[in-house]
């Protein structure tokens, strides 16, 4: 069983910076893939950005160039920079553990950007 705490979230106004930190119950990074997903009310959960098997990350077009995921293995810590938000990034953003057929979700955390 791995556990997945998201933290870091928040209220903040428009061109802000916020930066997530999801922490596993246990080394997983090796092995697991590890990303970050968001939810917006009335929408569909949505891949923000990953690392693929390679290591690589992978993001979407929405946050390209304004997002970076980044890692600490040694501390079992998966992090979301998030720079210049956009009200259209206010969702809960969950972090996302994957080996073969087991997923793991976190309680995901809100990111709210208003003026």
């Amino acid at each position: 069983q791995v556990q997945l705490v998201e933290s870091g979230g928040g209220l903040v106004q428009p061109g802000e910076s916020l930066r997530l930190s999801c922490a596993a119950s246990r080394n997983i990074f090796s092995n697991y893939v590890m990303g970050w997903h968001r939810q917006a009310p009335g929408k569909q959960r949505e891949l923000v950005a990953a690392f693929r098997r390679g290591g690589t990350p992978n993001y979407a077009d929405s946050v390209k160039g304004r997002f970076t995921i980044s890692r600490d293995n040694s501390k079992n810590l998966v992090y979301l920079q998030m720079n210049n938000l956009k009200p259209e990034d206010t969702a809960v953003y969950y972090c996302k553990a994957t080996l073969g057929s087991n997923t793991y979700w976190g309680q995901g955390t809100q990111v709210t950007v208003s003026s």
